[in-house]
C-alpha cells in the first residue's frame, strides 16, 4: 500500500500482525474505533466471524488475501464509510444491504421504530395501514413489516436507485410485505389512500450545516438523503400537512429530527392541527423523534 498504508506494505503477514499493524496504522490517521474496524474488513474478507479471527491469530494470509485486504483497507483511508465497504450494516437486529445511494441506518433511528411498535400495541395490534416517507434502504419499513405482521406497510422515496435497495432488503428480509412506490413526497403520492400511521427519517440537515459534517457524511452518503438543501425542516412542513390530511382519526405521525429541532417541529405539528405532540430523546439524550396524533 506504499506511503498510504505505511507497515501494511510488508508482503508476510498474520491474521495478528495486520490486525496490529492496520489498526496503529488507522490510529495515526485519527480514525475512533481503529481495531474493530480492521477486524471487521479482515473476517470480511477471510469469511469468518470476528471471534473466529480470534482463533486464527497466527494464520499466515496468504498474497491474494493481503491485496484484498489492501484494496479494501485503502479506501477506509479515504474516510468512506465501513459500512458502504462491507456491503451491509445491521438495524434492529437486520442485516441489511447498504450502498452509496441510501443512508447508513443510525441506532438512533431504532427509537422511531420502537415508537411505532408501540403505537400498534396501543391499538391492540389491530390492522392499520402504514406509510414510511423517504424509505431510502428500507429500514425502517422492513422492521415494522417483522415487527407488526397485521399492518400493511407501504414505502416511498423518490430515488430510484434507493428503491432498488430497499427492494433487494424487503425481498430477503420480507418478502411480500412492503409496498415500494417511486414518488416525490412533495407530489400527491398514492392519491386517496389514508393511513393509521406515517413514519419518517427524512432529510433535515441544513444546508449551511453539510460542510461541518464528518467526512463519512459530508463525501459519501447520499446528500438527497441528508438536506433538503434549505432550513433543515421542509420535509418536516411537508409531513406536518400530510399528518393532518392523509391520517385517520386516532392515527399518529411520529418523525425523527435533527438536534436543535424537535420544539420548532412540535410546534408545526401542533399549527398544522395535530395534537398530543410528544418529544422524545435519543440514547445521549438529545430531542430526537417528535410524534403527534390526529383527533
Amino acid at each position: 500500500m506504499e506511503t498510504a498504508a505505511g507497515p501494511l506494505t510488508s508482503s508476510r503477514h498474520t491474521v495478528l500482525s495486520l490486525i496490529g499493524a492496520a489498526a496503529d496504522h488507522l490510529r495515526t490517521r485519527g480514525f475512533d474505533e481503529a481495531r474493530l474496524h480492521v477486524e471487521l474488513l479482515l473476517a470480511h474478507i477471510l469469511n469468518l466471524t470476528r471471534l473466529g479471527l480470534y482463533l486464527h491469530f497466527d494464520r499466515p494470509l496468504t498474497a491474494q488475501e493481503l491485496e484484498r485486504f489492501r484494496t479494501l483497507f485503502r479506501r477506509r483511508l479515504t474516510h468512506e464509510p465501513l459500512q458502504y465497504i462491507l456491503g451491509e450494516t445491521e438495524f434492529m437486529g437486520l442485516r441489511l444491504e447498504v450502498n452509496g445511494s441510501v443512508l447508513i441506518p443510525r441506532p438512533e433511528t431504532e427509537l422511531l421504530v420502537e415508537l411505532a411498535i408501540a403505537c400498534s400495541a396501543q391499538r391492540n395490534h389491530l390492522p392499520m395501514d402504514v406509510l414510511d416517507a423517504c424509505t431510502g434502504s428500507g429500514n425502517i419499513a422492513i422492521a415494522l413489516a417483522r415487527h407488526l405482521p397485521a399492518a400493511a406497510i407501504s414505502a416511498l422515496d423518490v430515488s430510484e436507485e434507493a428503491l432498488r435497495v430497499a427492494a433487494a432488503n424487503a425481498e430477503r428480509l420480507a418478502p411480500g410485505r412492503v409496498e415500494l412506490t417511486a414518488a416525490d413526497l412533495f407530489t400527491e403520492f398514492l392519491p386517496g389512500r389514508m393511513f393509521d400511521l406515517i413514519v419518517s427519517n427524512p432529510p433535515y440537515v441544513p444546508a449551511g450545516e453539510l460542510g461541518g459534517l464528518e467526512p463519512e457524511v459530508r463525501d459519501f452518503e447520499p446528500q438527497m438523503a441528508t438536506t433538503d438543501g434549505g432550513d433543515g425542516l421542509r420535509f418536516h412542513r411537508r409531513l406536518a400537512e400530510l399528518g393532518a390530511k392523509r391520517i385517520r382519526p386516532g392515527g399518529k405521525l411520529i418523525v425523527e429530527v435533527g438536534a436543535g429541532q424537535a420544539g420548532t417541529v412540535a410546534a408545526l405539528f401542533a399549527a398544522a392541527g395535530l395534537n398530543a405532540v410528544e418529544i422524545t430523546p435519543d440514547y445521549s439524550g438529545i430531542p430526537r423523534i417528535v410524534e403527534a396524533r390526529t383527533s
